[in-house]
């Protein structure tokens, strides 16, 4: 059940009504200050989220399960995953029959996308060679609703929600496959740019204009 209005703070209530489309929500988790979880990995909801102003992929993206809930939106969630075990969580949505997506990341290439994709496979693709850093490389998608974890707390919990990180690990990829070639193309061009360029995130990526800035 989409919880009611008196569940929320007047804070939090204020930003839900604020943020009532993907692209207002992009905008909001792109200033909000990157979680490095200096003191320790977390995982909080949306209300610890609001409260702390700071959030990584997942705590964005269940974020903006919680927010776009209330305008109709389902809290669906897809995980990138990367052979290096450093996923990347972002929330996905559909309009018009296509898929977007809202996600926070230390790269401004693992952010949101505008929602122009046919298939999850088609926005999956979308983040392969951004994703490609010095360890980083796809290789597989999968999707859930946060309705699947029944009565746990993925709103408003205080406690860490390790919950949602087990099961995101449990449920089954759908391989994204790639040539050695590419990834290595991928990869010397990311070392030459770090090497020229060690404090900036690139930005030469094909696929910008679909970016959800």
């Amino acid at each position: 059940m989409i919880p009611d209005k008196k569940v929320f703070t007047a804070n939090e209530w204020k930003l839900v009504q604020r943020l009532n489309t993907p692209a207002k929500v992009q905008r909001f988790f792109s200033r909000v200050p990157y979680q490095w979880e200096e003191n320790g990995t977390t995982m909080r909801s949306f209300r610890e989220v609001v409260k702390r102003k700071k959030a990584h992929c997942l705590e964005a993206a269940v974020s903006a399960a919680v927010i776009l809930e209330q305008h109709g939106y389902p809290p669906l969630l897809l995980d990138l995953e990367s052979h290096d075990l450093l996923d990347h969580v972002i929330y996905v949505f559909k309009e018009n029959g296509r898929w977007g997506s809202i996600a926070r990341s230390r790269d401004i290439g693992l952010n949101g996308r505008k929602p122009v994709f046919r298939s999850l496979r088609d926005l999956a693709w979308s983040y392969f060679d951004t994703y490609v850093d010095f360890s980083g490389r796809l290789k597989g998608y999968a999707l859930t609703s946060l309705y699947e974890l029944g009565k746990y707390d993925w709103r408003f919990s205080p406690r860490k929600m390790t919950k949602i990180e087990d099961h995101l690990r449990a449920i089954p990829h759908k391989p994204l496959r790639s040539s050695d070639a590419r990834y290595k193309k991928l990869l010397t061009r990311y070392q030459q740019y770090k090497r020229r360029y060690p404090d900036r995130t690139p930005t030469y990526y094909d696929s910008r204009p679909t970016w959800l800035l």
